[in-house]
């Protein structure tokens, strides 16, 4: 397999990368510096986890040039990656805002939600249109509930989590704007961008949900 010939696609790929890198790295300090993870954490860790898959689906599919075949099974299981990450990213929030229990009723349903989400972008070729509408969706309300908990004091690391949540609608919004372009050193589009600015919102949100416990 060769290497795309695109330089945006090249620096796409290694930050995709990145971006995976420090997922991956997200669920192992999740689940290594606590003493005992609780089912917040790994509902948080399962999240990452898919983030950190989807990166790599991402990098692969980006960097090389691949047969039509191979980059459609990928691209269906990347799409499929994202929409449960972003699902269980729900189920985070509501178990911080409601508790253990809403969040456990609330898991089937968000489970069944992202696999829509990825149906409905096999049927229509719009992955990142349907995706960025739920990952948007998921932003808002996830802004609204750690600022709220940030405000009365209501959960350590609430505010690291708010500030990564508005870095990520920031990656959202450039990962939207198409004819995005950057030249610093390599040369990055809007996909490029937005791992870039997704990666810094995993961080905070990571040390957020770390001082959560």
């Amino acid at each position: 397999m060769e290497l795309n010939d695109s330089p945006a696609e090249r620096t796409t790929a290694a930050t995709d990368v990145l971006l995976g890198l420090t997922a991956a790295g997200g669920v192992i300090w999740l689940q290594w510096f606590q003493p005992a993870p609780s089912w917040r954490i790994q509902i948080w860790s399962w999240s990452f986890g898919l983030i950190a898959l989807s990166a790599a689906l991402g990098a692969i599919s980006h960097g090389l040039v691949l047969p039509q075949t191979l980059f459609r099974l990928l691209w269906t299981a990347l799409t499929l990656a994202l929409g449960l990450a972003v699902s269980l990213f729900v189920v985070g929030v509501v178990h911080d805002l409601y508790g253990m229990q809403a969040a456990r009723r609330f898991l089937p349903v968000m489970l069944l939600v992202g696999v829509g989400i990825f149906l409905i972008s096999r049927k229509w070729a719009g992955l990142f249109i349907v995706f960025i509408v739920f990952e948007g969706a998921a932003l808002a309300a996830a802004l609204a509930a750690y600022t709220k908990l940030a405000a009365a004091g209501a959960l350590d690391g609430a505010g690291l989590m708010a500030a990564g949540v508005l870095v990520s609608m920031a990656a959202a919004a450039a990962q939207a704007a198409r004819r995005l372009h950057l030249t610093f050193i390599w040369e990055f589009d809007h996909n490029g961008i937005f791992h870039l600015l997704q990666t810094a919102g995993l961080m905070l949100l990571c040390q957020g949900i770390s001082e959560g416990g």
